[in-house]
């Protein structure tokens, strides 16, 4: 049976996009389709394709997600366009329009993932909407990227991760954790594992990246990003031993994130406090700009406009006696003083001294 013309399937790089706009997990697509996640794997890769029934079941799963982009343009004249139907009319995007979309598109299920991540509700919208103003900021860039998703994932996760967050006065005490007491163990194992192997967890069982994926996005090798997942799926699996099979994990990160209720603001206030952000820094770039040029203009005033030698310390030279300091005199020089000025002046040898 060949693949029915009326549900054509979206290109393996937009079909893993699609499946995260709607917060499903490959466990819970293979679930609904009829197939091993290995499969769902390997349909989202390219490394094969769905055929038949599956492949019209598939389709309509990912029909049903808010339609996402194949691109955006760099400038306001690239026309990049999905159609949401097999004859619907094409329209062309402004890079607003392709912002906006791949916000709405990623942003609700990356607050999630993020929470995931950190464990704080607010840090996690905070790295999200930094990450989408980056990517605002740096739009050309981004959006020639073949994989924009992937771009901001990794930004919001750098952000998140962040060290300095520990100085900040509203993230030295934790967050009231999930009502659900199996949904606040499994986020207390999360938190306890380092941030590389929550990471690679995330990425690997809860996004539903591939290995190599996993491991280019945060920046190791494949072996090294393998030892990670086993690592920490063997943590999750000593605290929580129902967790140990993978599947079951991956669905439960995704019903974690669910539950905890996060949502992203609106996409024009986003690109709004990019913007902002952007004009403040320039702002402050051109004051400081300012402040140097008038202390390099002042210090050119008021320096010496020729070269005045420093004055050489003095040396003692050898037969000279010191400069005596000036003070008064002792008894025995008064007296000589007084006897050689009453003396009496005789021959041209000799001079009285005189005071002046």
């Amino acid at each position: 049976m060949t693949q029915s013309p009326a549900t054509p399937l979206p290109p393996p790089a937009e079909r893993r996009r699609l499946r995260e706009s709607r917060s499903l997990t490959q466990a819970q697509v293979a679930k609904r389709v009829g197939v091993s996640r290995e499969t769902v794997r390997a349909w989202e890769t390219g490394r094969a394709a769905p055929r038949g029934r599956r492949a019209q079941t598939y389709a309509r799963l990912l029909a049903a997600a808010p339609t996402t982009l194949t691109g955006a343009g760099a400038g306001a004249g690239t026309e990049e366009t999905r159609e949401l139907a097999p004859n619907a009319p094409t329209t062309p995007l402004t890079p607003a329009h392709a912002f906006d979309a791949l916000y709405s598109i990623c942003a609700p299920a990356l607050v999630r993932q993020t929470y995931l991540l950190t464990g704080r509700r607010e840090l996690a919208r905070e790295s999200v909407e930094r990450a989408f103003q980056l990517a605002w900021h740096h739009w050309p860039e981004v959006a020639v990227d073949p994989d924009p998703a992937g771009w901001v994932r990794a930004t919001a996760y750098e952000c998140a991760l962040s060290p300095w967050h520990r100085f900040r006065p509203r993230h030295r005490h934790p967050e009231a954790p999930p009502a659900d007491r199996t949904d606040r163990a499994l986020l207390s194992v999360l938190l306890q594992l380092p941030p590389p192997y929550r990471r690679t967890l995330l990425l690997y069982d809860g996004v539903g990246l591939g290995l190599p994926e996993t491991a280019a996005e945060t920046e190791a090798s494949t072996p090294a990003t393998a030892n990670r997942l086993l690592h920490a799926r063997e943590a999750v699996a000593a605290h929580l031993p129902d967790l140990a099979d993978p599947a079951h994990l991956s669905s439960r990160l995704a019903g974690l994130a669910t539950h905890a209720r996060l949502r992203a603001a609106h996409p024009s206030s986003v690109r709004a406090g990019g913007e902002r952000r952007a004009r403040n820094w320039t702002h402050a770039a051109i004051a400081f700009t300012i402040a140097l040029i008038g202390a390099t203009t002042f210090t050119l005033n008021t320096a010496p406009t020729r070269y005045e030698p420093p004055v050489a310390p003095g040396t003692t030279v050898q037969g000279v006696p010191p400069h005596a300091a000036p003070g008064a005199l002792s008894r025995s020089k008064l007296a000589l003083r007084t006897r050689l000025q009453g003396a009496a002046a005789n021959g041209p040898e000799r001079v009285t001294p005189e005071a002046r």
